[in-house]
């Protein structure tokens, strides 16, 4: 078992484990925590009332964030004629059919989403089983699998992030990075909640959002008072 670090034992002393805490003072206690150099991302997670194992309780989609994740997102499009053109007109880092492909299939993986046009599944599909366990497939129910190529890359670029709920119930995402301002963490956010919220299944039950913390890339969790984040919502 790794030993906590002198650090680690001052971070997770400033938080108190047996409460949650409003988001904008929880999103203050993140940053006061951070011991690390360099620009830490913070993440959200979000236990869920769904049961997974049902494809009707499944929860899957993305969102744009309003104030981006504060990193550069290479985008990489299989496109063919004019469609090629519009997404390097768009400002995709990659564009490319059968040659993409094939570099694929090689091993290269330097991007971090992918996008196609319809007519293109036929041929990404042949490295489905390469792209699907990293995240990169491409997906119509998250915008990525469109012939609106200029849209789905503007917004990949803009700070688009994908979210799907595992076998625990739970979503995690990125929301930004620790320098951002509070309110710029707490407005990404709270775009995240509202996307889950609008995803909701019919076939859940009971309490769906039952559940928040907040960390950075290091950092100790820090829960987040639900009513507290749900108000603002409203």
């Amino acid at each position: 078992m790794s030993q906590i670090s002198k650090k680690q034992k001052e971070a997770r002393a400033k938080i108190d484990r047996s409460r949650t805490y409003p988001l904008k003072d929880a999103i203050e206690i993140v940053k006061d925590a951070s011991y690390c150099k360099f620009d830490e991302t913070v993440d959200v997670a979000v236990r869920l009332g769904v049961d997974p194992r049902h494809a009707d309780q499944m929860v899957r989609g993305a969102v744009v964030l309003p104030n981006g994740l504060g990193k550069e997102v290479r985008v990489l499009v299989f496109a063919k004629g004019e469609k090629e053109k519009e997404a390097r007109d768009a400002g995709a880092d990659y564009v490319g059919a059968e040659d993409l492909v094939a570099k694929i299939q090689e091993g290269w993986f330097d991007f971090d989403m992918a996008i196609a046009t319809p007519d293109m599944m036929g041929v990404v599909g042949k490295i489905g089983k390469l792209l699907g366990p990293r995240g990169l497939m491409p997906n119509p129910k998250v915008g990525t699998v469109t012939f609106d190529i200029e849209r789905s890359v503007k917004e990949c670029k803009a700070g688009k992030v994908e979210y799907r709920v595992e076998k625990a119930g739970i979503v995690h995402a990125p929301v930004g990075k620790l320098s951002f301002a509070t309110e710029n963490l707490s407005e990404n956010i709270l775009a995240l909640i509202e996307a889950l919220l609008k995803a909701k299944p019919s076939a859940a039950k009971g309490t769906y959002i039952r559940k928040i913390s907040l960390s950075s890339t290091m950092g100790p969790g820090i829960g987040l008072d639900v009513a507290d984040v749900s108000s603002q919502l409203t």
